[in-house]
């Protein structure tokens, strides 16, 4: 009963062994009574404040002559402390023993109240816990050993333990800190208990051991032994610091529950109510939290402070520490779109020009004259035909032909001519650099040059005079090159097509577009001549994605699958290689640096695989045997893959920088100048912009496939897809074409199905941003 009495029963204030607050309390009249109160009720709450609330009043008063004295005393030593007495005297710890109370470390985050049970083992103990659990335990566990109780009763831990938590008030510990640090003095739990609490009884004893585990200002452990620890007063200067820092801590965590709630606020509103994007930018305390989650859900954290935040914010959230909860997250608030290109934040590529490569760009369209002018020729007689993607807005190549009197066709590959605009080393030209390429993705297209000089001053545009480089080609009747020629020219492009509409009036046959069967014609030459000549046929399906508004949550889609065996399309890919052939001549018979590509065509047989089908089956597996093209920039190199002699890509200026290169090094010959640059020189610039290249073809194919997952997921379930067999992956397992869609997956196939088979599939489930797709075979009927 004792030990009950012990745990239940407190004197905040005893007259046993008096306080150091001792001149404090002699304030009051000996004839006033010191209440002693029972823990819990309403009575002793109010004695409490009646007579604390004028004892810290006086106390405080003291606190700065003492804080000003306490500045002064040099900074005790550990072992000045510890010598007042004997340490191990002062650490004598209980052995554990059945029916102790005791405080033990269940995880890294949670301290527990228990009671002793029985022993575990050699050094284990079984202990029942305030939450009901019984548990083996190490010695090395146990935190603290409460003293005065030999047979505590394990239902009674909740209210002792709600009642020292009643206990917690750390400005006791502020004036015990004082006292402590004047006296240059060390304490142990009980003996903190008794200066504050004026007890060592089991509770006062506990809610000491409280208030100094749970400080981070005042005191510092300066020796330990088992479950008890001595305890020193900090040095006043360390405490100010403290203090500071807590207060930062305190008023930041302030912060985040406010941001927690704006969140939560958020979440729970509609797309159309959820606050702008900007909104969350306009308060800077709430901008770095933000910030800090943008930068995890893209793995881009500068430091570890905001992986810090992030992770907290996501804690408070109830959600993982994990990237793809940051996404969300940031999805839900309204911040991110849907949609959210994250390939496209990771990898860092520039969407928009800067003011200054605008202004630079502005100023090169009003008053740069054209060096060229005089020696441009007038082609302006020519029907002239523009062929490309319905929404290009970068024009750079146009075709013309006829037939000569003696039979032979002559065509021309008219090219933008960005340099009219652009210099080497100009700023507009260093941005053109950095950047490599123009970026086409199904959401939008980030050009390489400004948009007011890409798509008004360097582009081709229809029925108006243009700038352009020209390579004028005349054909034998075998394909092959008669003669060529390059020069600067005027144009007039009389038609601008897309390659659907190109095609139609190919399959019409049109006497008054006979210019445009000639090109055809020629084309078909060319073809066949790259064939004899060892040229490999790799043509495919092409997929393109147009997304309007993707910024809304189901932005409407518009899918093309572009056959490159198409008349249109092969048409201008043989019109750009037979340009591409003419400059690599040209430029090693004036052995002018360029960026000449070459691609040996390794040791394979193509003859080995005629047993495929023709077309995406034997095209998928010749391209899996190809090697890799490689660039010579002192001669031409052979393009095996490609049936020619040599190979430099001439014909977009304006969305590769490659190109422009080429154009920068034959404009300076035309001219009779040197070349501008080296061929080191330019092994040492292509090194950098491929670099950029190969990024920015890691953005379109990841960004493309994301939007054809996208597709299929909001086709019906019960939709079928021609697939056709590419080959086999492991047992019934294939690679996958899917003809109507334009896109490679893997699915079972029926016991049976060989490669070039076609099955009939469905899409069980599709999941873009977690790029997954399922696909089953479709069972027939």
């Amino acid at each position: 009963m004792a030990a009950v009495r012990a745990a239940t029963t407190c004197s905040l204030l005893r007259p046993i062994s008096p306080p150091l607050f001792s001149s404090a309390l002699r304030l009051f009249s000996p004839s006033r009574s010191r209440p002693s109160l029972r823990h819990g009720t309403h009575s002793r709450a109010r004695s409490v404040h009646t007579l604390f609330d004028s004892v810290m009043e006086e106390l405080r008063a003291m606190r700065k002559r003492r804080l000003k004295r306490a500045a002064v005393v040099p900074t005790p030593s550990s072992m000045g402390l510890l010598n007042e007495e004997l340490v191990e005297d002062r650490l004598v710890s209980r052995s554990l023993q059945k029916g102790l109370l005791l405080e033990f470390k269940k995880d890294s985050e949670r301290v527990l109240l228990a009671v002793a049970q029985r022993p575990d083992g050699k050094k284990n103990w079984m202990v029942s816990d305030q939450n009901g659990v019984t548990s083996s335990i190490k010695p090395q566990q146990v935190t603290y050993i409460v003293p005065g109780i030999d047979n505590f009763d394990q239902a009674d831990i909740a209210n002792f333990s709600q009642k020292a938590q009643d206990n917690m008030d750390p400005s006791l510990l502020e004036f015990a800190w004082v006292e402590l640090l004047e006296k240059n003095k060390s304490v142990t739990v009980e003996e903190l208990a008794e200066i504050i609490f004026g007890s060592t009884e089991p509770l006062e004893s506990y809610s000491a051991h409280l208030l100094l585990s749970k400080d981070e200002v005042y005191f510092t452990v300066l020796e330990t032994k088992g479950s008890r620890s001595i305890y020193g007063p900090r040095p006043s200067g360390q405490v100010e610091e403290l203090i500071c820092r807590k207060l930062a801590k305190e008023a930041a965590e302030k912060e985040l529950q406010e941001f927690i709630q704006l969140l939560a606020s958020a979440k729970s509103k509609t797309s159309q109510d959820k606050p702008p994007k900007s909104s969350w930018m306009n308060d800077e305390k709430f901008s770095i939290r933000i910030e800090s989650l943008e930068a995890y859900a893209i793995d881009a954290c500068k430091h570890d402070e905001q992986r810090k935040t992030a992770g907290k914010i996501l804690k408070e959230m109830g959600l993982a520490k994990t990237a793809s909860s940051a996404v969300k997250l940031l999805i839900d608030i309204g911040y991110f779109p849907v949609h959210i290109n994250l390939d496209l934040l990771k990898l860092g590529i520039p969407t928009d020009h800067s003011e200054e490569i605008i202004l630079a760009a502005q100023s090169h369209l009003l008053e740069s004259s054209d060096p060229d002018e005089i020696d441009r020729k007038n082609l302006t007689d020519l029907k002239v035909y523009a062929i490309d993607v319905d929404e290009a807005d970068e024009l750079d190549d146009a075709l013309s032909a006829t037939k000569l009197q003696d039979g032979r066709i002559k065509v021309w590959i008219h090219v933008a001519d960005p340099t009219r605009y652009v210099q080497p080393g100009s700023i507009v030209d260093r941005e053109a650099m950095r950047r490599g390429t123009s970026v086409f993705l199904p959401t939008a297209t980030y050009s390489m040059f400004p948009e007011n000089l890409a798509m008004r001053g360097m582009s081709l545009r229809q029925g108006e005079l243009c700038n352009a480089v020209t390579v004028s080609v005349v054909l034998h009747n075998d394909g092959s090159i008669a003669e060529y020629s390059v020069f600067n020219s005027v144009i007039k492009p009389t038609y601008m097509l897309t390659y659907e509409s190109a095609s139609e009036l190919l399959h019409l046959n049109l006497q008054e577009e006979g210019e445009l069967r000639i090109l055809s014609e020629a084309a078909n030459l060319r073809s066949n001549w790259r064939r004899q000549q060892g040229a490999v046929e790799t043509t495919t399906l092409d997929t393109r994605i147009k997304v309007s508004n993707p910024e809304d949550p189901e932005p409407p889609l518009k899918l093309y699958v572009e056959n490159q065996a198409d008349p249109a399309m092969r048409l201008v890919s043989e019109m750009m290689i037979l340009c591409g052939e003419a400059i690599a001549t040209f430029g090693s018979r004036n052995d002018i640096p360029l960026p000449y590509r070459g691609q040996p065509q390794s040791d394979m047989n193509v003859s080995e695989f005629s047993y495929l089908p023709e077309g995406p089956v034997r095209s998928f597996a010749l391209v899996r045997v190809m090697r890799a093209a490689e660039i010579d920039f002192r001669k031409p190199a052979r393009h095996g893959v490609l049936g020619i002699p040599g190979y430099v890509q001439f014909t977009s200026p304006i969305r590769r920088y490659l190109d422009l290169l080429a154009h920068y090094q034959v404009k300076a010959f035309l001219r009779g100048e040197p070349p501008p640059f080296t061929a080191g020189k330019l092994e040492g610039i292509a090194a950098v912009v491929n670099e950029n290249v190969r990024t920015v073809r890691k953005l379109c194919s990841s960004s493309l496939r994301y939007w054809i997952l996208e597709y299929l997921r909001r086709q019906p379930k019960e939709k079928t897809y021609r697939a056709l067999v590419l080959r086999f992956l492991k047992d019934r397992i294939a690679a996958l074409l899917l003809i109507e869609v334009g896109f490679q997956a893997s699915a079972w196939v029926p016991v049976g199905t060989q490669v070039g088979d076609e099955v009939k599939v469905k899409v069980e489930e599709a999941h873009p941003r977690d790029d997954i797709l399922f696909l089953k075979e479709a069972i027939k009927e």
